[in-house]
């Protein structure tokens, strides 16, 4: 800039004519227009040769100190032109990076925007009527997810969502209520389907996948409306396959669930989980939580064992399973008297139990407890708690006959009981 200086005053030897004053706001153009075309980027009209300013051993110091000069003086003058200059001026040396996704990203984005209308909110009212007034209300005792499972109208949740319930509401993606009808419910698995009156184009089904080939690892999402919240996405793995876990409404045990570290919170129970091709390959129905909150350990019903489930109650309003139609003690008071099987309670003579001969546990004349048959095999596979009687009646059907080996006194005894339908549950 000491060049600039000396060159714009007056020399003390020789006072060269006038020539045309230029500012920043000027050259600003010009600079920005593109490469400057000579040392101080001045237009071409008020350049002179350097002699004609100063003469002698003066113009060339000032040349050589120029020269060295070009090059900050430039920049200096560009900033310049961003502060003083105008806009067009500042944006060709103002580049905005435009905001990208990565392809994962774009992925998750794209599955969530495409199934999130197929995912519904469910509140459970009930009855209550005031202590005071009298009045009978409908008070919401809880809420959930669910999602659309054809173009007929049902809607798949959990049963626990709507137990107890004197009436429900299914709350579509773009916030129309509709009253729902309880199809048909599976208390022993969690699921429950329902039905409303929407129209065709709001009910978006979502594509039913395979759950037999799931793999630890892969990735999963949840969708669901936590905490009374608007649809809300989390992701996870698949942590573990095969768990078992007991149904809230029976006990019973509901075996092959996925377990994923996808948060699961209250209110999302019900709703699906989908893996990266946006395929239902569960339904979210639990978590093991002390707090009650999602601790990453989280369950999901199979989709392979949905599908038959809300076929049969779409179809029948029921499902049909088999059952030996007995009562049996719990697992530990069995091991404490040593032994390995399911001890056999009661068995009612009108059961298929009963009919065939299992002897139920009783007491004697003085007091004494008899213990019943225990039950240590079925069709040849062993029983060890009642966790492997479920299993094994899970894969019968309705009018099999099963043989069933219990220990009975000191002797086993193999019989032959013929399956029966569960009663209806009201």
């Amino acid at each position: 800039m000491a060049a600039a200086c000396f060159l714009s005053g007056p020399s003390p030897l020789a006072r060269p004519p006038p020539r045309p004053r230029h500012s920043l706001r000027r050259l600003a153009p010009a600079a920005a227009a593109g490469p400057p075309a000579g040392p101080l980027a001045l237009p071409a009209s008020s350049r002179r040769p350097l002699r004609d300013l100063v003469p002698g051993p003066v113009a060339e110091a000032a040349r050589r100190a120029l020269a060295a000069a070009a090059g900050p003086l430039v920049v200096a003058l560009a900033s310049a032109a961003l502060v003083l200059g105008d806009a067009g001026a500042a944006s060709a040396f103002v580049v905005a990076t435009p905001r990208k996704l990565q392809a994962d990203e774009l992925a998750t984005v794209r599955l969530f925007k495409d199934n999130t209308p197929s995912v519904v909110y469910i509140t459970n009212l009930a009855v209550r009527q005031d202590a005071f007034t009298l009045d009978v209300l409908e008070v919401p005792q809880g809420s959930g997810s669910g999602f659309v499972w054809d173009k007929l109208g049902h809607i798949v949740t959990n049963f626990h969502v709507i137990r107890g319930a004197s009436d429900l509401r299914v709350t579509l993606a773009d916030q129309s209520v509709y009253e729902a009808q309880v199809v048909g419910f599976d208390q022993d698995k969690d699921v429950a389907v329902l039905s409303i009156e929407a129209p065709k184009d709001k009910l978006r089904p979502l594509p039913v996948g395979v759950s037999a080939d799931l793999l630890v690892g892969q990735k999963v999402y949840a969708i669901g409306n936590p905490f009374g919240l608007d649809h809300t996405l989390t992701t996870g793995v698949i942590s573990g396959l095969r768990r078992e876990i007991s149904s809230a409404a029976t006990g019973r045990p509901i075996q092959d669930v996925i377990q994923t570290d996808a948060a699961i919170n209250p209110g999302n129970s019900g709703g699906p989980l989908l893996d990266s091709s946006g395929n239902l390959i569960g339904v979210n129905t639990a978590i093991y939580s002390p707090s009650g909150a999602s601790s990453g350990v989280g369950f999901s019903i199979p989709v392979d064992t949905v599908g038959g489930i809300v076929d049969q109650l779409i179809q029948f309003g029921k499902v049909t399973r088999p059952i030996l139609g007995i009562k049996f003690a719990p697992d530990q008071s069995v091991e404490q008297l040593g032994l390995s099987g399911v001890l056999v309670l009661d068995a009612p003579p009108n059961g298929p139990a009963g009919k065939a001969g299992l002897q139920s546990t009783k007491r004697d004349a003085y007091g004494r407890l008899i213990l019943g048959d225990i039950i240590t095999s079925v069709n040849g596979t062993k029983v060890a708690n009642g966790s492997d009687l479920y299993r094994i009646l899970d894969q019968c059907k309705v009018g099999e006959t099963v043989t069933v080996e219990v220990l009975r006194g000191d002797k086993k005894e193999k019989i032959a009981v013929v399956l029966e339908p569960k009663l209806d549950e009201t």
